[in-house]
């Protein structure tokens, strides 16, 4: 199975007629992905590329059927669409906007409380690469021809780190059953911990590979779940070991502000719980066939 996206995911693209949605759009379309509407207010009954635009999530969701969706919505206004998004009842959304304010996400994960778990929208990024399952479904702008289908999860707040994961894993044969970029602003939808979750209950995904960086509780807590809960491997890398205290590294939530929020801090607390740390990018995919090798001694 996979934990976000299958062949069956019917998917809506909010911002569809700007350039980036378009290109990507497509690319995903290529890809196998069923991209069934779009919706861009004021521009309902146009088409891009064959696929129907809508005004409203609540219009597309009732004409098409579509359950899932991705954000290419301008900054200003990526807040207002993600919400949306949850009241026309889609069930997991990938945002792919950077710049969203820190405050209009504070307001989204608020707003976003008010349904019930069982109908709760899942939500990755914003500021993120997306979500693909190999063989089944693209949603986000990753390049889908790196990943080869397998059954290592791959959980990264870097997306370039992700893909750089991705190819290492192909060049030794080794595919991957869902990559999930959960995005480098400070606030987003999903955690660590909770992706982490569901590659736990995934039968498909045997082996986990988490990739993080400086900035942000977020390694910390994972560390805590893997120690306590998680039964399969899970082999970690932490970007930023030269980062100076109190500098903005790259992303948005990449400051170092707290204990637990350096790199070397957060090697040694998931080193502690158990999980199998790197210390160099270049060193992953090695990293991952080892640790499978072992299992299958």
């Amino acid at each position: 199975m996979s934990i976000f996206i299958d062949r069956s995911s019917r998917v809506v693209v909010q911002g569809i007629t700007g350039r980036m949605a378009r290109f990507h759009a497509q690319e995903m379309r290529d890809y196998g992905t069923d991209v069934v509407a779009g919706v861009v207010p004021g521009k309902g009954g146009e088409t891009v590329e064959g696929v129907p635009v809508f005004d409203t999530m609540k219009q597309a969701v009732a004409a098409t059927g579509c359950n899932t969706s991705i954000v290419f919505v301008p900054p200003p206004f990526a807040a207002d669409s993600i919400m949306e998004a949850a009241d026309g009842g889609i069930g997991y959304c990938v945002c792919i906007t950077d710049g969203i304010p820190a405050q209009d996400m504070i307001r989204v994960k608020r707003y976003m409380m008010r349904y019930p778990r069982e109908r709760r929208m899942v939500l990755t990024g914003p500021n993120c690469a997306g979500t693909i399952s190999p063989g089944k479904a693209l949603l986000g702008i990753m390049p889908g021809h790196i990943y080869l289908p397998g059954n290592v999860g791959i959980v990264s707040r870097s997306g370039t780190l992700g893909y750089e994961a991705a190819q290492q894993l192909k060049d030794r044969g080794l595919g991957v059953s869902t990559s999930v970029g959960i995005g480098g602003d400070p606030i987003n939808g999903s955690s660590f911990r909770d992706i982490l979750e569901r590659f736990e209950a995934d039968p498909d995904t045997h082996v986990v590979c988490m990739i993080g960086e400086i900035g942000g509780p977020q390694e910390a807590e994972a560390a805590a779940y893997i120690q306590e809960h998680m039964s399969k491997p899970v082999i970690a890398y932490i970007a930023g070991l030269t980062a100076p205290k109190g500098r903005t590294m790259g992303h948005a939530g990449a400051i170092i502000s707290a204990f637990g929020e350096s790199a070397s801090e957060k090697v040694e607390i998931l080193s502690a719980a158990g999980a199998t740390v790197t210390e160099s990018p270049s060193e992953i995919g090695e990293t991952v066939a080892q640790v499978i090798a072992h299992q299958a001694a």
